[in-house]
């Protein structure tokens, strides 16, 4: 009983790249990565709140999507680089729990997130004259609202209980990052209740906006191809098409990986998914949703256009 009392002792993260100048390598390019996320999301979110033009439920419901990439990145890479150039793989069991509620309520939120914005486009596109009812700030609010809230209550629950959990083997987790169903197989009790709450969770929070979110963009473009319009047509298949990217990539790995048995899984598969979802992912975003965007490059425009100095 005393092993399983051990909860203020400090965890271990084994890592995603190892100690030699390969890794080092490595480190050099997913620290090139996480600057490029962060510049592009947080220039992202300034652009929208500065630009009038952007205040559109469309956008609103974008600068939280860059808003959650960029803690989501933050809550890994950082702490990734650290214990590797320290040379040390210590997380605390307080630092365990505040990073685990941190990526947990980011994945939660950014799975409802990106639901809302199918919704926003399939509206937009197949009920056009509909959508100022439908698709209404107060309600783009209460989505943004209803995303934060929900992500985090769910990460709550995730966290408290892990956090819970009596470990008596090994603290190492064989991760970058404290990922809880990396944290289960080193406790003392039998976990299979919460791994099947990981899987309903997996389900509600992942998997039913995925399916949702597919259903929505095939009605989408069948009416894209109806469309009279050939620049309407467009400028609508490039905004589906550029969140359909953003979709596949960061729901396929998440899904394929919290919804296996643990039997079927395997550490270093799980690591290399997970590079996906919070490392290139976050940086995709802002890149996919700018340069595809006329809108966004007009507000660019404009933007730099209110800070450069103007000639007399």
């Amino acid at each position: 009983m005393e092993k399983w009392n051990q909860t203020s002792n400090d965890f271990t993260l084994l890592g995603l790249i190892p100690q030699n100048q390969t890794g080092l390598l490595l480190l050099l390019l997913i620290i090139s990565v996480f600057v490029l996320a962060c510049l592009g999301n947080s220039g992202m979110t300034a652009l929208i709140f500065l630009d009038p033009r952007l205040h559109t439920p469309m956008y609103f419901l974008l600068s939280q999507l860059s808003l959650m990439d960029l803690m989501y990145i933050s809550s890994t890479v950082p702490k990734m680089a650290i214990n590797f150039l320290s040379g040390q793989k210590s997380i605390s069991f307080l630092g365990c729990g505040v990073q685990s509620f941190f990526f947990l309520t980011m994945a939660g939120s950014e799975g409802l997130i990106l639901a809302s914005m199918a919704y926003d486009r399939f509206v937009a596109i197949c009920n056009p004259l509909h959508y100022p009812i439908h698709m209404s700030k107060r309600l783009c609010g209460k989505m943004i609202l209803g995303s934060w809230t929900l992500g985090s209550i769910n990460s709550m629950a995730h966290t408290v209980y892990a956090l819970h959990l009596p470990y008596c083997r090994s603290r190492a987790i064989n991760h970058f990052f404290c990922d809880v169903p990396a944290m289960l197989p080193l406790a003392c009790v039998d976990t299979w209740v919460y791994e099947y709450m990981v899987f309903v969770s997996t389900s509600l929070f992942l998997l039913v906006p995925f399916l949702g979110i597919n259903a929505s963009y095939g009605r989408v473009l069948f009416a894209v191809f109806h469309m009279r319009s050939k620049e309407g047509r467009k400028k609508a298949f490039t905004t589906c098409s550029a969140h359909l990217t953003v979709v596949t990539f960061y729901y396929t790995p998440f899904v394929y990986t919290y919804l296996r048995p643990r039997s079927l899984r395997s550490p270093a598969e799980d690591k290399i998914l997970a590079v996906f979802y919070t490392i290139l992912t976050p940086m995709l975003n802002p890149i996919i949703y700018s340069l595809r965007n006329k809108e966004v490059l007009g507000a660019m425009r404009r933007v730099c256009g209110m800070f450069s100095p103007r000639k007399k």
